[in-house]
């Protein structure tokens, strides 16, 4: 019975070891996806509609510098006076995050959202004359607004989740109301 611990702890060694790549980011994304077809494993569903070539917990980290370089591009495009009063607004808690994250380096202001926490500090008194957005599609944007305009596709990393790839960026102008009353109707909690 004395082999018996020794054993064990080798197995469970062997085991923490083949399946370390799968929680540590230790593998660059190309041989982790490799890794994970070699070992027969395929991304685990942390979320509903997960579809992402890795796991969240690793896609999660890409593409977040790329989005703001995007929304940069485009906020620039905005005159000087534009800037002082343009918002920018994310759908979740992530994109705004991102954009208060790298948007100094870029010269952004802090974002809105309506997802979560970020709900709770209001329009920061942006007006919505002009509102730079991150969203997929544009239908809710042009409800809300005299002018909608779509500056395209955000820049990505393959690596991101699938639906971060897909998001464009609006200039919207002329919010149809003002923003601190439409503030209510943004808030999500999911």
């Amino acid at each position: 019975m004395r082999w018996i611990k020794p054993v064990l702890a080798a197995a469970m060694i062997a085991l923490t070891a083949i399946l370390a790549p799968l929680a540590i980011p230790i593998l660059p994304p190309e041989k982790l996806q490799s890794y994970m077809q070699a070992i027969g494993v395929s991304p685990p569903r942390t979320e509903t509609s997960h579809t992402a070539v890795l796991p969240q917990l690793f896609a999660d980290q890409f593409g977040w510098e790329e989005m703001v370089r995007s929304i940069a591009r485009v906020y620039h495009t905005l005159s000087p006076g534009e800037q002082k009063r343009a918002a920018i607004f994310c759908q979740n808690y992530g994109e705004a995050g991102a954009i208060d994250f790298f948007g100094p380096k870029y010269g952004l202001p802090p974002a809105l959202s309506g997802h979560q926490n970020y709900f709770l500090w209001g329009p920061r008194g942006y007006s919505g004359e002009v509102v730079v957005v991150l969203d997929e599609r544009s239908d809710d944007e042009r409800e809300q607004f005299e002018s909608v305009e779509d500056h395209g596709l955000i820049e990505s990393s393959p690596w991101a989740m699938p639906w971060e790839q897909r998001m464009h960026v609006y200039i919207c102008r002329g919010l149809k109301g003002t923003l601190r009353d439409l503030w209510p109707k943004l808030r999500f909690w999911y």
